[in-house]
């Protein structure tokens, strides 16, 4: 794969930007990530459970292991990225990419990927 994608997740969001991606390296970022959780959403996460290494990562360092998307696409079809699958976009997915503004540009940049690998 392109530098592009290598840290692309299998759900088209851009690992590079992510606050918790980052904050595995940045106790900075982590504590602001603890702070919104518990603000945000009134939930005590700890410290030490803000870290990622990407979907390709170790799961052991990964935000969330029981990713249903990551589940389908690795473990159970043993696809790099959703958009390899022939049931793309799944109504699961497009569903998904409704929740926010990046899940939306994720499902995009899935599009856009297809179509690369297809030319």
């Amino acid at each position: 794969m392109s530098g592009e994608t290598e840290m692309i997740a299998v759900c088209g969001l851009e690992c590079h930007k992510c606050d918790i991606l980052q904050a595995t390296d940045d106790s900075k970022i982590a504590q602001e990530v603890v702070d919104w959780f518990k603000k945000e959403l009134n939930q005590d996460v700890k410290l030490e459970d803000i870290h990622c290494m990407g979907c390709k990562g170790d799961r052991t360092k990964h935000w969330s292991p029981d990713c249903w998307i990551l589940q389908c696409c690795v473990d159970q079809k043993g696809l790099e990225y959703c958009y390899q699958c022939g049931e793309f976009p799944c109504q699961r997915l497009t569903e998904w990419s409704k929740g926010n503004e990046r899940y939306g540009k994720a499902l995009d940049r899935l599009r856009c990927m297809g179509e690369e690998q297809k030319s």
